[in-house]
């Protein structure tokens, strides 16, 4: 345990650990302190000068509290504890001077600039600043950089802060972006003029403190003022990211991150944060019923009545979606179920055992990757599966974490040893505690099952943690509820008259059976429908989530979905009336306490509920040079809202281009 120091900062004494910056110190003694290049998840750049403090008994001179340590600090003559001043005569001179200077070669652009209203220089500017400048040279102007089709650029107002530079380097792993130059010439460039090659690049908006970076899908459609926020949570991987969703009037204008440690720290991946505009296409907003061969716009009472009508006295079988919130899965269960008919959830055909928690949703916290010595990858390529987990993981590594890997090798934006890529390599690999981290690319091939054993097998006998990494939003919490059938998808959709489908756009379904189609945008599985029945998307209705460390969380409801189109539950509930087995809620309320009676857990929203480690039966692994493949194909494209995406479709091709392109050697 670390010795604490006191020091006093304004007048105000406080014990902080000496390892602690000033700026930090400050921040628990409850001062504020203006800052534009520091940033608490990047190191320190100290080149801004914004956080100049007093050091009574220092040199004569304001101190950069961002970069100098409470260890620092000498005691006063007699032993006393070392004084801070933040508001002394000299420290708002100096920071009056600061301010002056970077707004020496700042542009009015207020009134266009995007960062209006939300702009660290414009708070502290008049906080902080002066009412006039001294200033009558011709200001400097600076090229902008294509950044690719997120990032827009107006580098004229640039601060040189160089927090998108650290955050490229050190969080997303790329090499893209540096600064050259000296003094008025200093500028932020690409290498090469490259475009940033990440799925994270989306966070260095908001990073940037000025307008320099800024948001080129949102670009001059809102002011932050007029903007309704919703705190909720992201379902485009299963990490459960934390976000923040703008809506004005009715549309989704813009998604950005909150900030939350165990989770997502206060970072986005950008397929999360820029799929809104396929919130907009493709979506389903009153009900269809197919006749001769053709779909035709129909009422819901004549949806509902076509669809119990098919339902009544057949066998049924459940698919539930990636997309699904757990309200939704509890409800077709209990209504398919009631039916004498069967529910899957595992549509990708992953071999997780129902009803052992530790073994579907594993026994590490996504937190545990920070401390873990050793990491081991086996069958999951997370720069894909999920983007933010991967720049946790990176941060272990560059931590001293030694990273391991059983499956093709990929770029993952840091070194990591490559055990091998088939089940042989499985076999001979060995850990020394840390977290095994297990994909679906893993557990969806006949022998998933023998993988996963053979996974727990090894973490049992070396001590380390499992974390099973889902691709599917849903996937976690639907296992909670036991939305499963014995054999899997092929033993649910086995014999089934009636195939009712809530959101899986993933799945093949033969000709023959009538499908009935419940989701949010006319993707593959409306295609195939027979009763299409608009549901809302999940920014449109309340709903708990479980990520894929078995944490539940609540996302809100942002905005309302379009024409016709109806909560999830609403229209399982509406149908139950339609087939005389009315279920006994009436209000999501009432259909969340009975879900909570029957998984008590569930009402544990945002904490990590441990699992005991599985003992799972020994089986025997697929052929020994069966190789591992991963369950994402196309980062971009993984569900209904991001194939409507006009934005996410640009950025798999540009991924693919990037793929494709030949080397000068070749």
């Amino acid at each position: 345990m670390t010795e604490l120091r006191k020091i006093i900062i304004d007048d105000k004494e406080i014990e902080v650990d000496p390892a602690m910056t000033l700026i930090q110190a400050c921040e628990e003694a409850g001062v504020e302190i203006p800052r534009f290049c520091y940033h608490e998840r990047l190191t320190i750049a100290g080149n801004c000068r914004m956080c100049l403090v007093e050091v009574v008994g220092g040199p004569p001179k304001p101190a950069a509290s961002c970069a100098m340590q409470v260890r620092d600090l000498r005691p006063g003559p007699e032993g006393q504890p070392p004084v801070v001043k933040t508001n002394s005569p000299m420290v708002k001179k100096a920071r009056e001077g600061v301010m002056e200077f970077l707004l020496i070669n700042h542009p009015l652009d207020c009134p266009i600039c995007d960062q209006g209203g939300e702009c660290d220089l414009q708070d502290q500017a008049m906080a902080y600043g002066v009412d006039f400048s001294r200033y009558r040279e011709p200001k400097r102007a600076v090229d902008n950089l294509n950044l690719g089709p997120l990032v827009g650029t107006a580098m004229t107002r640039c601060i040189s802060c160089t927090r998108c530079v650290r955050f490229t380097t050190e969080v997303a792993g790329i090499t893209q972006m540096g600064q050259t130059g000296r003094g008025e010439d200093a500028e932020i460039t690409s290498y090469l003029n490259q475009t940033l090659d990440s799925e994270l690049q989306g966070n260095i908006i908001d990073l940037c403190p000025v307008g320099a970076l800024t948001s080129k899908p949102y670009a001059f459609t809102a002011r932050p003022w007029e903007l309704t926020k919703t705190e909720t949570i992201d379902v485009m991987d299963a990490l459960g990211s934390n976000i923040r969703v703008d809506t004005k009037g009715r549309e989704v204008m813009r998604i950005i991150p909150r900030n939350n440690d165990g989770v997502n720290e206060e970072w986005l991946s950008d397929k999360s944060r820029f799929v809104w505009d396929g919130l907009r296409r493709q979506r389903l907003d009153r009900p269809y019923v197919r006749e001769n061969g053709k779909l035709r716009p129909a009422s819901w009472e004549e949806a509902l009545s076509a669809a119990a009508a098919a339902m009544k006295g057949k066998k049924v079988a459940g698919l539930i979606g990636d997309l699904v919130p757990v309200e939704a899965a509890y409800a077709l269960k209990q209504l398919v179920e009631g039916l004498g008919g069967n529910v899957e959830c595992r549509t990708d055909g992953a071999k997780l055992p129902a009803g052992v928690r530790g073994a579907y949703a594993g026994t590490a916290a996504i937190e545990d990757l920070d401390d873990a010595a050793e990491i081991l990858l086996v069958g999951t390529n997370p720069r894909a599966e999920a983007p933010v987990l991967n720049a946790r993981i990176r941060k272990a590594w560059l931590r001293g974490a030694n990273v391991s890997m059983i499956g093709e090798g990929v770029d993952l934006t840091y070194d990591y040893t490559h055990v091998g890529t088939d089940r042989a390599a499985l076999a001979d690999a060995s850990v020394n505690g840390g977290v095994i981290i297990v994909g679906q690319g893993a557990l969806n091939e006949l022998d998933g099952e023998a993988v996963l054993a053979s996974v727990f097998k090894m973490a049992a006998a070396s001590g380390a943690k499992v974390l099973v990494l889902h691709t599917a939003a849903s996937r976690v919490g639907a296992m909670d509820v036991n939305a499963v059938t014995e054999g899997g998808l092929k033993a649910a959709l086995d014999g089934a008259d009636v195939i009712y489908n809530i959101g899986a756009d993933e799945v093949e379904i033969d000709a023959g059976a009538t499908v009935i189609y419940q989701g949010s945008h006319g993707d593959r599985g409306a295609h195939r429908a027979d009763i299409i029945l608009p549901g809302a998307a999940y920014v449109e209705e309340q709903g708990l989530f479980v990520n894929t460390e078995g944490r539940p969380q609540l996302a809100l409801r942002a905005a309302f979905p379009p024409g016709e189109a109806k909560e999830n539950w609403a229209i399982l509930r509406a149908l139950s009336t339609h087939l005389d087995a009315t279920q006994p809620w009436d209000t999501l309320i009432q259909l969340r306490q009975a879900l909570v009676g029957d998984v008590a857990h569930l009402a544990m929203v945002d904490q990590v509920i441990e699992n005991e480690a599985p003992s799972l039966e020994d089986k025997p692994l697929g052929k020994g040079e069966a190789t591992f493949v991963y369950a994402v194909k196309d980062h971009y494209l993984t569900n209904p809202i991001a194939r409507a995406s006009a934005l996410m479709a640009e950025l798999s091709a540009n991924a693919k281009a990037r793929r494709d392109q030949k080397i000068a050697a070749e």
